[in-house]
């Protein structure tokens, strides 16, 4: 058996590696249009930014080590031009030489990966406009660096990239600004979840133009100029463009595959392509999300691993099939982890799924051990059935290990409330004897079983203002003097059933403390009271938070509370 393999990294190497061990007599071949075979994609902001010292260390594999190791065939340098799926056959040319020749094939697997999105305005003549996707474009952005030394750079886009560039360059000394259309960075995360993110940036120096879509580029005395579409632009030493990605399909199209969202490949769970004989994998393939069963492009380099896998097994005639991508992520930024698992609120919405939520802010670990640090933590689950459908977390320490276990809970198809049964690891160090995770299994059976009833802070607005309703903030007189939602009145929860008398049991109570915990108490005693009792989701850290952040976007003064710095807001 003779495969062909377009493109290499995760998708294509892996699939290359596989069917190695599971067929030593199959002649494999892989073509690689750029210089690298298998890289650390995922590295190359780090290079930029001096984490990542030596070039050599991005490269995992190369085409004598590929060949030494597994006897396969890599030509890096060398782009496929066309399919010819009835002659089982590949156009090729050599870039370095012009070559053009066919190449034969029983079977062919497509891993062509993703494309940086790049408008019509992009301006790629200029030498200070850059995108950042291969080995090359790294190479490109770093000597550029070292030998003009810019001083500003502007990103546009939210998304990884750019803010694990944002992060490099700002440590290089660099002034960073990023734009980007949206009112959010990192669109994984809903808006209220991303705001940790947006602290994290700008405490540390970078400058956020959010809700702003670039329109053009242009060269101006020594400065690239990013406009803006009011009208308005920016200009800096140097600008990266990072809109995303979209699948790098025109080959597949060209030959005649079957394409489905944004021009990707359509593939069963075979990874099998509509054309008999041809397999794809990677960024370039529609797959199917794991929660949802709907349609949906997961360009990560977790999935396409597995993809090439899957794909190398039925190339050599085993039967593996592909469950769909959860699209479990995490990213560093600066001081701050944030990571995202299943579906954000905002996702289930639009998949048409009745979602609901808890919010809390647990420690790392046990609070009495000392450098326990605070993290945000919003899971994600089904009204009525319970079912996980997503988590994010933004914290200092370990946010890693949390999403993981929340992403195997939501593999297995576990109920929200069954998260408190997980037995977890637990030594002071590391953990509390009520992990994190296992309190969100707390709180949602609480919700199921009618214990407690919740008000978020979308539900704010619409509480009357006419006096039906009792809002009460149950933290210390300290806590409350230093900031408090307007309407609220402070009883502590520690005085409450001694003050009892002050609230009417007639009227429904819409209760707040710092994080979630004494509201919750306090709701508690205020039901087997005869009170209609509802918690505020996250507490006043998490609306301070939010609150503040939005006022940020909206160029506004903090409305509704006292102005607070970025270290108190995470404290």
């Amino acid at each position: 058996m003779k495969v062909v393999i377009v493109g290499g990294v995760a998708g294509g190497a892996t699939a290359a590696a596989r069917i190695r061990r599971l067929d030593e007599q199959a002649e494999i071949i892989v073509f690689e249009r750029s210089g690298y075979v298998s890289y650390a994609n995922c590295g190359l902001p780090y290079y930029i930014g001096d984490v990542i010292t030596h070039k050599e260390e991005l490269t995992l594999q190369t085409p004598e080590s590929f060949f030494a190791r597994f006897r396969i065939i890599v030509k890096v340098r060398h782009q496929v031009t066309a399919i010819h799926p009835e002659s089982h056959t590949v156009s090729v040319e050599d870039l370095e030489t012009g070559r053009k020749f066919e190449e034969s094939y029983d079977k062919l697997l497509l891993s062509p990966g993703a494309k940086p999105i790049k408008p019509g305005f992009f301006g790629g003549n200029s030498d200070r406009l850059f995108t950042l996707r291969t080995v090359e474009d790294t190479f490109r952005i770093k000597e550029y660096i070292t030998k003009n030394h810019p001083k500003t750079v502007i990103l546009a886009g939210g998304g990884f990239i750019s803010l694990e560039l944002a992060e490099n360059l700002k440590n290089l000394g660099m002034e960073v600004t990023i734009v980007e259309r949206l009112k959010q960075l990192m669109t994984p995360f809903d808006p209220d979840m991303a705001v940790f993110l947006h602290n994290e940036m700008r405490r540390n120096g970078v400058q956020l133009v959010l809700g702003r879509a670039v329109e053009g580029f242009r060269e101006r005395e020594g400065f690239v100029e990013v406009l803006l579409e009011d009208g308005e632009s920016l200009q800096a030493h140097m600008a990266v463009l990072a809109m995303g990605v979209v699948p790098d399909t025109a080959l597949a199209r060209e030959a005649g595959l079957l394409l489905g969202r944004k021009d990707s490949i359509l593939v069963n769970d075979r990874m099998e392509t509509s054309i008999p004989d041809i397999y794809a994998a990677g960024d370039a393939v529609q797959i199917k999300n794991f929660v949802t069963g709907q349609d949906s492009l997961v360009p990560l380099a977790g999935p396409a691993n597995k993809q090439g896998r899957i794909a190398a097994d039925n190339i050599c005639g085993n039967h593996s099939r592909y469950l769909g991508a959860q699209g479990s992520s995490i990213l560093k930024a600066f001081d701050l982890t944030a990571a995202a698992t299943g579906l954000s609120e905002t996702a289930a919405k639009q998949a048409g799924i009745a979602a609901d939520k808890v919010i809390l802010s647990p420690m790392s670990h046990a609070g009495y051990y000392p450098g326990g640090k605070v993290m945000t933590m919003k899971v994600i689950f089904e009204k009525g059935t319970g079912r996980l459908l997503g988590a994010q977390i933004a914290g200092y320490e370990g946010v890693d290990k949390r999403i993981d276990v929340l992403s195997v809970a939501i593999h297995a198809k576990m109920q929200g409330a069954w998260l408190k049964d997980l037995e977890l690891a637990y030594a002071p160090p590391f953990s509390s004897a009520k992990d994190p995770v296992n309190m969100a299994g707390y709180m949602i059976e609480n919700l199921s079983k009618g214990m407690v009833k919740q008000f978020h802070l979308e539900d704010l607005e619409a509480l009357p203002e006419d006096g039906s309703v009792t809002r009460l903030d149950v933290r210390t007189v300290e806590e409350y003097r230093r900031g408090h939602i307007e309407g609220f009145v402070n009883i502590p929860v520690d005085e409450l059933r001694e003050r009892l008398l002050e609230l009417d049991p007639q009227k429904p109570a819409y209760v707040i403390c710092q994080s979630g915990l004494r509201s919750y108490i306090a709701c508690r005693i205020l039901a087997q009271k005869g009170f209609d009792c509802y918690n505020f989701s996250g507490g006043y850290r998490f609306y301070q938070t939010v609150v503040q952040e939005r006022c940020l976007i909206q160029d506004a003064s903090p409305c509704g509370m006292d102005t607070i710095s970025a270290a108190s807001v995470n404290s």
